[in-house]
């Protein structure tokens, strides 16, 4: 009874949020939600990517150890970092690959929370309305997705980013793929709303973390490699802003860099189903603390002063852990 409580008060906050973000876009450019905190601000979440393959690739067996570590860890929620339907996204909100890639694989019991959820360049291969749909969620409550929100949590503030958008190669040289840009056009003013709702957001944050998550890498030692676009439009916002960490999916790998210079970590999370071996590529070791080119995800326990990063494999073995302090005085 607790537990169906406090879905249902998720549930008034959301729509709350929702509505007011709607009948007032000036209030707030991006939708901002709110997520309940465990006692002493402390928060408990997985992070995957790259997973909707209807179980196959081991996404099945990777769900399974999602289960078993968010049980032990009492989890609040989930992050998804994007490819969330292969290869071509949804086809419209009665696509079964919904119930095939989703519903029916991360069924354990520790994962019945809430999925919050950016798209990846697949998605949007095919119906992006459909994965943004208030139908979907009515499937199943865990859904949350939009193209870009704000999160709000405790002691930390999450931003997701909507990434595809900025890839010229996706706009210019698409090959056999069909891109749904519904939305997006025209591209130029989508992306400088976008980046001024970024930083607009980010600089009136007093959140002790700031976390940013976006589908495509910026900085990545895997097959994809650096988003120069991201590099140059989206990064220079995050260091100008003292983001702490930057969290993506899109290499099919798990991956902490620590960026020498601003200090920002980027975090990789794209092991959820298929994933790339031997794709590793050189990269200074002082700031690569991470490269695993297999199947996995993350987790990420925060509090106030602390940040603990662990990384999982397909098994559910420990590949690495991080910690990340922050002095409880200092300033947001």
């Amino acid at each position: 009874m607790a537990s169906f409580n406090r879905r249902m008060l998720f549930l008034v906050i959301f729509t709350a949020s929702v509505f007011c973000f709607w009948a007032n876009p000036s209030v707030a450019e991006l939708p901002r939600l709110k997520q309940p905190a465990k006692a002493g601000d402390s928060l408990s979440f997985l992070v995957v990517g790259d997973w909707g393959r209807k179980g196959e690739y081991n996404q099945s067996l990777v769900a399974k150890q999602m289960g078993i570590v968010g049980k032990k860890l009492n989890l609040d929620f989930v992050i998804s970092t994007g490819d969330n339907f292969y290869e071509d996204g949804l086809k419209g909100v009665d696509d079964p690959a919904f119930y095939e890639s989703f519903v029916d694989i991360y069924t354990a019991p520790s994962l019945q929370k809430q999925w919050y959820i950016v798209l990846g360049n697949h998605d949007y291969r095919g119906d992006v309305e459909a994965q943004l749909s208030p139908i979907l969620k009515g499937k199943d409550s865990r859904w949350i997705c939009f193209r870009s929100f704000i999160l709000n949590s405790g002691t930390v503030d999450f931003f997701f980013v909507d990434t595809t958008p900025f890839v010229d190669e996706y706009f210019t040289n698409p090959g056999n793929s069909t891109y749904d840009w519904k939305g997006i056009l025209p591209r130029q003013a989508y992306l400088s709303q976008l980046l001024k709702d970024v930083d607009s957001a980010l600089k009136q944050s007093k959140a002790k973390w700031k976390l940013v998550v976006g589908h495509h890498t910026i900085k990545s030692a895997g097959t994809h490699g650096n988003t120069v676009e991201l590099e140059e439009q989206l990064l220079p916002i995050l260091k100008a802003n003292d983001v702490d960490a930057y969290i993506n999916g899109h290499d099919h790998c798990l991956e902490q860099i620590i960026d020498s210079e601003s200090g920002i970590q980027f975090l990789t999370s794209g092991g959820g189903s298929k994933a790339w071996r031997d794709n590793v590529k050189p990269w200074n070791k002082e700031e690569l603390k991470l490269y695993y080119d297999g199947q996995g995800f993350m987790s990420v326990q925060i509090t106030e002063t602390k940040v603990d990063l662990v990384f999982y494999d397909v098994e559910g073995n420990v590949l690495h852990k991080w910690s990340i302090t922050k002095d409880l005085n200092a300033a947001a």
